[in-house]
Protein backbone atom coordinates (compact mmCIF):
# COMPACT_ATOMS: atom_id res chain seq x y z
CA UNK A 1 0.00 0.00 0.00
CA UNK A 2 3.04 2.19 0.55
CA UNK A 3 4.53 1.47 -2.93
CA UNK A 4 0.70 2.78 -4.31
CA UNK A 5 0.52 5.45 -2.27
CA UNK A 6 3.89 6.85 -3.54
CA UNK A 7 2.81 5.84 -6.88
CA UNK A 8 -0.03 8.19 -6.65
CA UNK A 9 1.65 10.96 -5.35
CA UNK A 10 4.59 10.69 -8.05
CA UNK A 11 1.78 10.99 -10.68
CA UNK A 12 -0.21 13.97 -8.61
CA UNK A 13 3.05 15.97 -8.51
CA UNK A 14 4.18 15.07 -12.16
CA UNK A 15 0.08 15.86 -13.51
CA UNK A 16 0.54 19.42 -11.53
CA UNK A 17 3.85 19.82 -12.61
CA UNK A 18 2.12 19.39 -16.27
CA UNK A 19 -0.52 21.88 -15.81
CA UNK A 20 2.23 24.62 -14.24
CA UNK A 21 3.79 24.08 -17.97
CA UNK A 22 0.65 23.96 -19.92
CA UNK A 23 -0.30 27.30 -18.26
CA UNK A 24 3.14 29.08 -18.71
CA UNK A 25 2.88 27.97 -22.69
CA UNK A 26 -0.41 29.41 -22.83
CA UNK A 27 -1.66 25.71 -24.04
CA UNK A 28 -4.03 25.65 -20.58
CA UNK A 29 -5.45 27.90 -18.77
CA UNK A 30 -3.67 28.99 -15.61
CA UNK A 31 -5.40 28.42 -12.31
CA UNK A 32 -5.61 31.21 -9.52
CA UNK A 33 -2.77 29.99 -8.02
CA UNK A 34 -0.07 29.30 -10.93
CA UNK A 35 -0.71 33.08 -11.57
CA UNK A 36 0.74 34.25 -8.49
CA UNK A 37 3.38 31.66 -8.50
CA UNK A 38 4.15 32.69 -11.66
CA UNK A 39 4.06 36.92 -11.12
CA UNK A 40 5.95 36.10 -8.09
CA UNK A 41 8.72 34.55 -10.01
CA UNK A 42 8.66 36.16 -13.40
CA UNK A 43 10.22 39.99 -13.24
CA UNK A 44 7.99 42.84 -14.88
CA UNK A 45 9.62 45.12 -16.55
CA UNK A 46 7.05 47.63 -17.77
CA UNK A 47 7.17 50.11 -14.87
CA UNK A 48 10.67 50.28 -15.47
CA UNK A 49 10.99 51.09 -18.94
CA UNK A 50 8.33 53.42 -18.25
CA UNK A 51 10.47 54.90 -15.13
CA UNK A 52 14.33 55.10 -16.97
CA UNK A 53 12.88 54.79 -20.69
CA UNK A 54 12.49 58.53 -20.64
CA UNK A 55 16.16 59.45 -19.99
CA UNK A 56 18.03 57.14 -21.89
CA UNK A 57 19.01 58.74 -25.48
CA UNK A 58 20.02 57.75 -28.95
CA UNK A 59 23.58 59.47 -30.00
CA UNK A 60 24.76 59.83 -33.56
CA UNK A 61 27.92 61.15 -34.81
CA UNK A 62 28.98 62.46 -38.32
CA UNK A 63 32.77 62.63 -39.61
CA UNK A 64 33.91 65.29 -41.31
CA UNK A 65 36.31 64.01 -44.41
CA UNK A 66 38.13 66.22 -47.47
CA UNK A 67 37.22 65.36 -51.01
CA UNK A 68 38.96 66.76 -54.03
CA UNK A 69 36.82 68.72 -56.87
CA UNK A 70 36.11 66.40 -60.03
CA UNK A 71 34.37 62.85 -59.60
CA UNK A 72 33.90 62.38 -56.34
CA UNK A 73 34.34 58.05 -56.83
CA UNK A 74 37.90 58.59 -58.20
CA UNK A 75 40.92 60.27 -56.97
CA UNK A 76 43.83 61.94 -57.78
CA UNK A 77 45.82 59.07 -58.34
CA UNK A 78 42.85 57.15 -60.76
CA UNK A 79 42.52 60.37 -62.69
CA UNK A 80 45.93 59.71 -63.73
CA UNK A 81 45.35 56.27 -64.58
CA UNK A 82 42.57 57.19 -66.52
CA UNK A 83 45.16 59.77 -68.39
CA UNK A 84 47.81 57.05 -68.84
CA UNK A 85 46.47 54.14 -70.10
CA UNK A 86 43.20 55.60 -71.97
CA UNK A 87 44.56 58.29 -73.44
CA UNK A 88 41.43 60.17 -72.24
CA UNK A 89 40.37 61.78 -69.07
CA UNK A 90 38.26 60.07 -66.96
CA UNK A 91 34.46 60.73 -66.99
CA UNK A 92 33.65 64.25 -65.11
CA UNK A 93 37.64 65.72 -65.88
CA UNK A 94 38.42 68.33 -68.20
CA UNK A 95 38.60 67.26 -72.02
CA UNK A 96 40.74 69.96 -73.19
CA UNK A 97 42.93 72.76 -72.74
CA UNK A 98 45.83 72.59 -70.25
CA UNK A 99 45.53 70.41 -67.01
CA UNK A 100 44.00 72.51 -64.32
CA UNK A 101 46.05 73.14 -60.92
CA UNK A 102 45.06 70.46 -58.15
CA UNK A 103 41.62 71.37 -56.86
CA UNK A 104 41.51 72.38 -53.17
CA UNK A 105 39.70 69.89 -50.64
CA UNK A 106 35.85 69.86 -50.09
CA UNK A 107 34.41 68.66 -46.91
CA UNK A 108 32.16 65.83 -46.56
CA UNK A 109 29.99 64.75 -44.07
CA UNK A 110 29.45 61.90 -43.28
CA UNK A 111 27.60 59.25 -40.73
CA UNK A 112 30.07 57.77 -38.60
CA UNK A 113 28.11 55.74 -36.23
CA UNK A 114 25.70 55.41 -33.70
CA UNK A 115 25.35 54.62 -29.96
CA UNK A 116 23.57 55.57 -26.66
CA UNK A 117 23.81 57.77 -23.71
CA UNK A 118 21.77 58.56 -20.73
CA UNK A 119 20.91 61.79 -18.93
CA UNK A 120 23.31 62.62 -15.75
CA UNK A 121 21.64 65.68 -14.80
CA UNK A 122 18.44 67.93 -15.66
CA UNK A 123 20.12 70.82 -17.13
CA UNK A 124 21.55 68.81 -19.81
CA UNK A 125 24.73 66.56 -18.93
CA UNK A 126 24.91 63.14 -20.93
CA UNK A 127 26.99 59.84 -20.01
CA UNK A 128 28.26 57.54 -23.15
CA UNK A 129 30.94 56.02 -24.24
CA UNK A 130 34.49 57.15 -25.49
CA UNK A 131 34.45 55.04 -28.36
CA UNK A 132 30.81 56.15 -29.53
CA UNK A 133 32.21 59.92 -29.86
CA UNK A 134 35.39 59.52 -30.71
CA UNK A 135 36.87 61.64 -33.79
CA UNK A 136 33.35 62.86 -34.36
CA UNK A 137 33.19 65.71 -35.86
CA UNK A 138 29.51 66.60 -34.77
CA UNK A 139 27.45 64.57 -32.34
CA UNK A 140 23.53 64.67 -32.31
CA UNK A 141 21.64 63.42 -29.26
CA UNK A 142 18.12 62.74 -29.61
CA UNK A 143 15.59 62.49 -26.60
CA UNK A 144 12.61 59.90 -26.65
CA UNK A 145 10.21 62.43 -27.38
CA UNK A 146 12.34 62.92 -31.01
CA UNK A 147 13.46 66.11 -30.20
CA UNK A 148 17.26 66.56 -31.50
CA UNK A 149 19.60 68.52 -30.23
CA UNK A 150 23.77 69.06 -31.57
CA UNK A 151 25.78 68.62 -28.77
CA UNK A 152 29.65 69.41 -27.34
CA UNK A 153 32.14 66.79 -26.16
CA UNK A 154 32.87 67.80 -22.13
CA UNK A 155 35.60 65.28 -21.98
CA UNK A 156 35.68 61.55 -23.09
CA UNK A 157 38.85 59.06 -21.24
CA UNK A 158 39.78 56.27 -23.42
CA UNK A 159 41.26 54.03 -20.29
CA UNK A 160 37.56 53.80 -18.99
CA UNK A 161 35.77 54.19 -22.31
CA UNK A 162 33.22 57.51 -20.75
CA UNK A 163 32.73 60.26 -21.92
CA UNK A 164 30.34 63.23 -20.98
CA UNK A 165 28.48 65.59 -23.81
CA UNK A 166 26.26 68.29 -23.23
CA UNK A 167 23.06 69.81 -25.12
CA UNK A 168 21.20 73.20 -24.42
CA UNK A 169 18.48 71.64 -22.27
CA UNK A 170 16.70 72.35 -19.36
CA UNK A 171 14.45 69.99 -17.32
CA UNK A 172 15.69 66.73 -18.60
CA UNK A 173 14.56 63.43 -16.96
CA UNK A 174 17.82 62.12 -15.29
CA UNK A 175 18.44 58.90 -14.29
CA UNK A 176 18.96 57.47 -10.80
CA UNK A 177 22.27 56.08 -9.46
CA UNK A 178 22.54 52.70 -8.05
CA UNK A 179 24.92 51.14 -5.28
CA UNK A 180 26.71 48.87 -7.71
CA UNK A 181 28.41 46.96 -3.92
CA UNK A 182 24.88 45.72 -3.73
CA UNK A 183 24.39 44.41 -6.84
CA UNK A 184 24.49 40.73 -6.82
CA UNK A 185 25.79 37.76 -9.22
CA UNK A 186 22.11 36.20 -10.38
CA UNK A 187 19.96 39.74 -9.97
CA UNK A 188 17.94 40.62 -13.17
CA UNK A 189 19.26 43.57 -14.85
CA UNK A 190 17.72 45.50 -17.70
CA UNK A 191 19.17 47.23 -20.54
CA UNK A 192 17.95 50.15 -23.12
CA UNK A 193 19.69 51.20 -26.14
CA UNK A 194 19.71 51.54 -29.78
CA UNK A 195 20.91 48.26 -31.36
CA UNK A 196 22.03 48.83 -35.03
CA UNK A 197 20.01 51.92 -34.87
CA UNK A 198 16.84 50.30 -33.62
CA UNK A 199 15.97 53.51 -31.00
CA UNK A 200 14.70 52.76 -27.35
CA UNK A 201 15.33 48.84 -27.52
CA UNK A 202 15.09 46.89 -24.31
CA UNK A 203 16.81 43.83 -23.61
CA UNK A 204 16.85 42.29 -20.29
CA UNK A 205 18.98 39.06 -18.59
CA UNK A 206 21.05 38.20 -15.48
CA UNK A 207 24.26 39.79 -13.84
CA UNK A 208 27.11 36.73 -14.53
CA UNK A 209 29.54 37.72 -12.77
CA UNK A 210 30.87 40.94 -10.69
CA UNK A 211 34.71 42.16 -11.04
CA UNK A 212 35.33 40.87 -14.37
CA UNK A 213 39.04 41.72 -15.39
CA UNK A 214 39.13 42.59 -18.76
CA UNK A 215 41.38 46.23 -18.81
CA UNK A 216 43.90 47.99 -15.99
CA UNK A 217 41.20 50.50 -15.00
CA UNK A 218 37.64 48.69 -14.83
CA UNK A 219 36.37 45.52 -12.83
CA UNK A 220 33.69 45.23 -15.66
CA UNK A 221 30.09 43.85 -14.44
CA UNK A 222 29.20 40.93 -16.95
CA UNK A 223 25.83 39.95 -17.73
CA UNK A 224 23.67 37.94 -20.29
CA UNK A 225 21.74 41.11 -21.26
CA UNK A 226 21.74 41.22 -25.45
CA UNK A 227 23.84 43.76 -26.14
CA UNK A 228 24.72 45.04 -29.31
CA UNK A 229 26.36 47.77 -32.09
CA UNK A 230 24.31 50.47 -31.22
CA UNK A 231 23.55 49.54 -27.36
CA UNK A 232 27.34 51.12 -26.30
CA UNK A 233 27.24 54.00 -23.92
CA UNK A 234 23.40 52.86 -22.55
CA UNK A 235 22.59 52.01 -18.84
CA UNK A 236 22.07 49.17 -17.25
CA UNK A 237 19.64 49.05 -14.76
CA UNK A 238 18.61 46.90 -11.63
CA UNK A 239 15.41 46.04 -10.44
CA UNK A 240 14.72 49.19 -8.59
CA UNK A 241 15.40 51.35 -11.58
CA UNK A 242 18.61 52.71 -10.87
CA UNK A 243 21.54 52.71 -13.15
CA UNK A 244 24.36 50.50 -12.31
CA UNK A 245 26.56 50.29 -14.86
CA UNK A 246 27.42 51.53 -18.81
CA UNK A 247 27.20 48.90 -21.23
CA UNK A 248 30.52 49.28 -23.47
CA UNK A 249 31.38 45.76 -24.67
CA UNK A 250 30.44 42.59 -25.69
CA UNK A 251 32.75 38.71 -26.42
CA UNK A 252 31.83 37.86 -29.59
CA UNK A 253 33.17 36.04 -32.76
CA UNK A 254 30.92 36.85 -35.55
CA UNK A 255 30.27 40.71 -34.28
CA UNK A 256 26.75 39.75 -32.73
CA UNK A 257 25.91 39.29 -29.08
CA UNK A 258 26.81 35.82 -28.02
CA UNK A 259 25.55 35.61 -24.10
CA UNK A 260 28.17 37.81 -22.86
CA UNK A 261 28.48 41.24 -22.23
CA UNK A 262 30.61 43.87 -20.54
CA UNK A 263 29.47 46.91 -18.61
CA UNK A 264 31.36 50.21 -16.75
CA UNK A 265 30.63 49.91 -13.16
CA UNK A 266 28.30 52.91 -12.64
CA UNK A 267 30.77 53.91 -9.16
CA UNK A 268 33.79 53.91 -11.27
CA UNK A 269 32.00 55.68 -13.98
CA UNK A 270 30.72 58.23 -12.01
CA UNK A 271 34.33 59.65 -10.90
CA UNK A 272 34.95 59.83 -14.39
CA UNK A 273 32.37 61.62 -15.40
CA UNK A 274 32.65 64.04 -12.63
CA UNK A 275 36.23 65.05 -13.51
CA UNK A 276 35.79 65.38 -17.24
CA UNK A 277 32.73 67.91 -16.03
CA UNK A 278 34.90 69.71 -13.61
CA UNK A 279 38.12 70.16 -15.86
CA UNK A 280 37.67 68.00 -19.24
CA UNK A 281 40.10 65.44 -18.79
CA UNK A 282 41.04 63.11 -15.84
CA UNK A 283 43.81 63.50 -13.19
CA UNK A 284 45.20 59.49 -12.44
CA UNK A 285 47.83 58.56 -10.09
CA UNK A 286 50.46 56.47 -10.69
CA UNK A 287 54.23 54.77 -8.66
CA UNK A 288 55.95 53.80 -11.99
CA UNK A 289 56.09 50.15 -11.90
CA UNK A 290 55.69 47.11 -14.12
CA UNK A 291 53.69 44.51 -12.78
CA UNK A 292 52.26 41.03 -13.23
CA UNK A 293 50.63 37.79 -11.81
CA UNK A 294 52.22 35.80 -8.69
CA UNK A 295 51.15 32.33 -9.82
CA UNK A 296 50.40 29.71 -7.17
CA UNK A 297 53.86 28.00 -7.33
CA UNK A 298 56.15 30.84 -6.84
CA UNK A 299 53.41 32.20 -3.64
CA UNK A 300 54.68 28.66 -2.00
CA UNK A 301 57.92 29.16 -3.13
CA UNK A 302 58.96 31.96 -1.23
CA UNK A 303 56.68 31.70 1.43
CA UNK A 304 53.94 34.18 0.80
CA UNK A 305 51.06 31.55 1.42
CA UNK A 306 48.33 32.34 -1.29
CA UNK A 307 48.78 33.65 -4.79
CA UNK A 308 47.89 37.06 -4.24
CA UNK A 309 49.38 40.48 -4.71
CA UNK A 310 51.19 42.16 -7.67
CA UNK A 311 54.91 41.35 -8.79
CA UNK A 312 56.91 44.10 -9.72
CA UNK A 313 58.67 43.28 -13.23
CA UNK A 314 60.60 46.49 -13.25
CA UNK A 315 61.05 50.12 -11.41
CA UNK A 316 60.89 53.23 -14.22
CA UNK A 317 64.08 55.30 -13.28
CA UNK A 318 63.55 58.43 -11.07
CA UNK A 319 59.76 57.11 -10.69
CA UNK A 320 58.27 57.46 -7.27
CA UNK A 321 58.60 53.73 -6.97
CA UNK A 322 62.33 53.83 -7.05
CA UNK A 323 62.49 56.75 -4.68
CA UNK A 324 60.49 55.00 -2.19
CA UNK A 325 62.60 52.12 -2.46
CA UNK A 326 60.16 49.42 -4.66
CA UNK A 327 62.58 46.75 -6.39
CA UNK A 328 62.09 44.28 -8.85
CA UNK A 329 61.12 40.86 -7.85
CA UNK A 330 58.94 42.77 -4.89
CA UNK A 331 55.84 41.62 -4.06
CA UNK A 332 52.99 44.34 -3.78
CA UNK A 333 50.97 43.01 -1.31
CA UNK A 334 49.06 46.32 0.12
CA UNK A 335 48.18 50.04 -1.46
CA UNK A 336 47.47 52.25 1.48
CA UNK A 337 46.78 49.36 3.54
CA UNK A 338 44.00 47.85 1.15
CA UNK A 339 44.97 44.36 -0.04
CA UNK A 340 45.73 43.82 -3.57
CA UNK A 341 44.82 40.21 -4.36
CA UNK A 342 44.77 40.61 -8.06
CA UNK A 343 47.54 42.78 -10.21
CA UNK A 344 44.62 44.72 -11.36
CA UNK A 345 43.91 45.67 -7.73
CA UNK A 346 46.83 47.88 -7.87
CA UNK A 347 46.81 50.38 -10.99
CA UNK A 348 42.41 50.66 -9.83
CA UNK A 349 44.16 52.07 -6.70
CA UNK A 350 46.64 54.03 -7.43
CA UNK A 351 45.29 55.42 -10.06
CA UNK A 352 42.23 56.48 -8.22
CA UNK A 353 44.70 58.15 -6.12
CA UNK A 354 45.22 61.86 -6.00
CA UNK A 355 48.74 63.19 -7.65
CA UNK A 356 50.82 64.43 -4.48
CA UNK A 357 49.20 62.74 -1.84
CA UNK A 358 51.38 60.37 0.09
CA UNK A 359 50.50 56.59 0.11
CA UNK A 360 52.38 53.85 1.66
CA UNK A 361 52.85 50.38 0.11
CA UNK A 362 53.61 47.23 1.94
CA UNK A 363 55.54 44.82 -0.38
CA UNK A 364 56.48 41.25 0.40
CA UNK A 365 60.41 40.51 -0.11
CA UNK A 366 62.91 37.99 1.02
CA UNK A 367 60.38 36.46 2.99
CA UNK A 368 59.42 39.18 5.38
CA UNK A 369 56.90 42.55 4.58
CA UNK A 370 57.61 45.93 5.15
CA UNK A 371 56.12 49.10 4.68
CA UNK A 372 57.46 51.83 2.00
CA UNK A 373 56.23 55.66 1.90
CA UNK A 374 55.50 57.01 -2.04
CA UNK A 375 54.73 60.17 -2.95
CA UNK A 376 52.02 59.72 -6.24
CA UNK A 377 53.00 60.84 -9.23
CA UNK A 378 50.45 62.14 -12.07
CA UNK A 379 50.10 59.69 -14.90
CA UNK A 380 50.98 60.71 -18.56
CA UNK A 381 48.36 59.94 -21.10
CA UNK A 382 49.34 56.78 -22.58
CA UNK A 383 52.61 56.76 -22.25
CA UNK A 384 54.20 53.57 -23.24
CA UNK A 385 56.90 51.44 -20.24
CA UNK A 386 60.52 52.16 -21.36
CA UNK A 387 61.84 49.11 -21.63
CA UNK A 388 65.50 49.12 -21.92
CA UNK A 389 67.09 46.80 -24.63
CA UNK A 390 69.04 44.17 -23.89
CA UNK A 391 72.81 44.42 -24.47
CA UNK A 392 75.30 41.98 -25.54
CA UNK A 393 78.12 41.30 -23.03
CA UNK A 394 81.65 39.70 -23.44
CA UNK A 395 81.26 36.25 -22.13
CA UNK A 396 83.45 36.01 -18.78
CA UNK A 397 84.37 32.94 -17.20
CA UNK A 398 81.77 30.41 -16.19
CA UNK A 399 81.62 28.66 -12.96
CA UNK A 400 79.02 25.66 -12.21
CA UNK A 401 79.24 23.81 -9.04
CA UNK A 402 78.12 20.76 -8.85
CA UNK A 403 74.79 22.14 -7.41
CA UNK A 404 74.55 24.44 -10.27
CA UNK A 405 75.42 21.34 -12.81
CA UNK A 406 72.62 19.50 -11.41
CA UNK A 407 69.80 22.41 -12.44
CA UNK A 408 71.84 22.66 -16.13
CA UNK A 409 73.62 26.17 -14.97
CA UNK A 410 76.43 27.89 -15.37
CA UNK A 411 77.03 31.43 -14.31
CA UNK A 412 79.42 33.65 -14.06
CA UNK A 413 80.33 37.36 -11.80
CA UNK A 414 78.93 40.44 -12.94
CA UNK A 415 81.35 42.86 -13.54
CA UNK A 416 81.23 46.59 -12.01
CA UNK A 417 80.22 48.23 -15.09
CA UNK A 418 77.60 45.69 -15.75
CA UNK A 419 76.37 46.32 -12.19
CA UNK A 420 76.65 50.01 -12.81
CA UNK A 421 74.90 49.88 -15.76
CA UNK A 422 72.05 47.54 -14.76
CA UNK A 423 71.87 49.58 -11.36
CA UNK A 424 72.03 46.48 -9.04
CA UNK A 425 74.11 45.83 -5.98
CA UNK A 426 74.78 42.12 -6.90
CA UNK A 427 73.77 38.93 -8.71
CA UNK A 428 74.80 36.18 -11.22
CA UNK A 429 74.85 36.71 -14.62
CA UNK A 430 73.69 32.77 -16.89
CA UNK A 431 76.74 31.82 -19.33
CA UNK A 432 74.21 28.69 -19.88
CA UNK A 433 70.48 27.02 -19.56
CA UNK A 434 69.98 23.49 -20.11
CA UNK A 435 67.56 20.66 -18.56
CA UNK A 436 66.01 21.88 -15.87
CA UNK A 437 66.81 25.27 -15.81
CA UNK A 438 65.63 25.74 -19.52
CA UNK A 439 62.62 24.22 -18.81
CA UNK A 440 62.03 26.73 -16.20
CA UNK A 441 62.56 29.57 -18.59
CA UNK A 442 65.93 30.90 -17.62
CA UNK A 443 68.41 31.51 -20.49
CA UNK A 444 71.89 32.79 -21.40
CA UNK A 445 72.09 36.25 -20.04
CA UNK A 446 69.78 36.26 -17.61
CA UNK A 447 70.83 37.45 -13.99
CA UNK A 448 69.88 35.93 -11.02
CA UNK A 449 69.10 38.13 -7.78
CA UNK A 450 68.03 35.52 -5.28
CA UNK A 451 67.17 32.24 -4.62
CA UNK A 452 64.46 31.17 -2.39
CA UNK A 453 64.63 34.06 -0.45
CA UNK A 454 68.32 34.28 0.05
CA UNK A 455 69.70 37.59 -2.02
CA UNK A 456 73.01 36.63 -3.79
CA UNK A 457 75.45 38.88 -4.82
CA UNK A 458 78.44 36.96 -5.90
CA UNK A 459 78.99 33.23 -7.07
CA UNK A 460 79.85 32.01 -3.89
CA UNK A 461 76.89 33.02 -2.83
CA UNK A 462 74.75 31.48 -4.83
CA UNK A 463 76.85 27.59 -5.13
CA UNK A 464 75.77 28.66 -1.02
CA UNK A 465 72.34 29.08 -1.33
CA UNK A 466 71.59 25.94 -3.93
CA UNK A 467 73.63 23.80 -1.56
CA UNK A 468 70.86 24.69 1.23
CA UNK A 469 68.01 24.38 -1.16
CA UNK A 470 65.51 21.57 -0.75
CA UNK A 471 66.16 19.36 -3.69
CA UNK A 472 63.08 17.88 -3.08
CA UNK A 473 60.98 20.87 -4.36
CA UNK A 474 60.81 23.25 -6.89
CA UNK A 475 63.53 25.90 -6.28
CA UNK A 476 62.68 29.52 -7.06
CA UNK A 477 64.95 31.96 -8.57
CA UNK A 478 64.21 35.40 -9.01
CA UNK A 479 65.89 37.01 -12.11
CA UNK A 480 66.19 39.82 -14.51
CA UNK A 481 65.86 39.97 -18.06
CA UNK A 482 66.51 43.05 -19.44
CA UNK A 483 65.07 45.64 -16.97
CA UNK A 484 62.57 43.23 -16.18
CA UNK A 485 61.82 40.99 -13.30
CA UNK A 486 60.44 37.53 -12.93
CA UNK A 487 60.86 34.32 -11.07
CA UNK A 488 61.53 31.03 -12.22
CA UNK A 489 60.83 27.42 -10.48
CA UNK A 490 63.60 24.99 -11.00
CA UNK A 491 62.64 21.74 -10.51
CA UNK A 492 65.44 19.12 -9.81
CA UNK A 493 65.50 15.93 -11.62
CA UNK A 494 64.75 13.01 -9.08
Amino acid sequence: MLFKAEGKELRAYAMAAGLALGAMLGLVPATPVQAQTASRTLPDFTDLVDQVGPSVVNIRTIERVSQRGGNPEMDEEMQEFFRRFFGQPMPGAPRSGPRPNRPSPQEEERPRGVGSGFILTPDGYVMTNAHVVEDASEVLVTLPDKREFKARIVGSDKRTDVAVVKIDATGLPAVKVGDVSKLRVGEWVMAIGSPFGLENTVTAGIVSAKQRDTGDYLPFIQTDVAINPGNSGGPLINMRGEVVGINSQIYSRSGGFMGISFSIPIDEAWRVAEQLRTSGRVSRGRIGVQIDQVTKDVAESIGLGKPAGALVRSVETGSPGEKAGIEAGDIITKFDGKAIDRPSDLPRLVGNTKPGTKSVVTVFRRGASRDLNVTIAEIEPDKAPKIAAEREEPAPKASASVAARSLGLAVSELTDAQKRELKLKGGVKVESANEAAARAGLREGDVILAVGNTEIASVKEFDNALGKADKSKPISMLFRRGDWAQYALVRPAR
